[in-house]
């Protein structure tokens, strides 16, 4: 009976040390190693938050930059992608749509200026990044639409450019479209 309540207590002592410890130890690593001490950092527009920078988020208006395609719609609960195959029926109808939608906002591009990123979707449905690229092909449908010279629109995405320790230059899309607005006073919401 004496070693079974010793089991006891060690037991009680590891559950304790084991599921509050670890989750302190790792709570403690965000604060120290994460952008943000861990927490999303929110963006705002007029005081009102807009957005989280690292979650992507629709844009329809040829007003805004468009973000890549989601599969989940940008819904921040969740992640994910469809997991479908490049040769599915299924994907390449998807593809072949999103394709032309877009040709018809940007009609002044051939299908093979089109990056592959603004027609298929991240692994996660949530990238809210675009590629240089990709936003650099918006420049003219966005000008046309807010009445805006196409060399100050680029100006705004060029000051927006991050460049990561590994990996291409690319721009968060929310970033870009509240700098937009901050700079044409725009009151429309995506």
């Amino acid at each position: 009976m004496k070693n079974f309540l010793i089991s006891i207590k060690i037991t009680i002592a590891f559950c304790v040390i084991l599921f509050i410890g670890y989750v302190l130890v790792l709570w403690g690593v965000a604060k120290i190693a994460t952008p943000n001490s861990g927490n999303a950092k929110v963006l705002k527009l007029n005081n009102k938050i807009v957005g989280v920078e690292n979650i992507g988020q629709k844009f329809t208006s040829k007003k805004y930059f468009w973000s890549r395609p989601s599969y989940i719609d940008y819904n921040g609960e969740s992640s994910g992608g469809s997991n479908k195959g490049t040769t599915n029926p299924k994907y390449l109808k998807d593809v072949s749509l999103r394709i032309d939608s877009f040709l018809i906002s940007h009609p002044y591009l051939d299908r093979k200026e089109l990056p592959s990123e603004m027609v298929t979707a991240s692994g996660s449905g949530l990238d809210p990044h675009i590629s240089i690229q990709s936003a650099n092909i918006q420049i003219k449908r966005i000008s046309q639409a807010r009445g805006v010279k196409q060399e100050d629109i680029k100006k705004i995405v060029d000051s927006l450019i991050e460049t990561p320790i590994i990996g291409v230059p690319v721009i968060n899309v929310l970033k870009l479209n509240i700098a937009l607005d901050e700079k044409y006073k725009v009151n429309n919401q995506q």
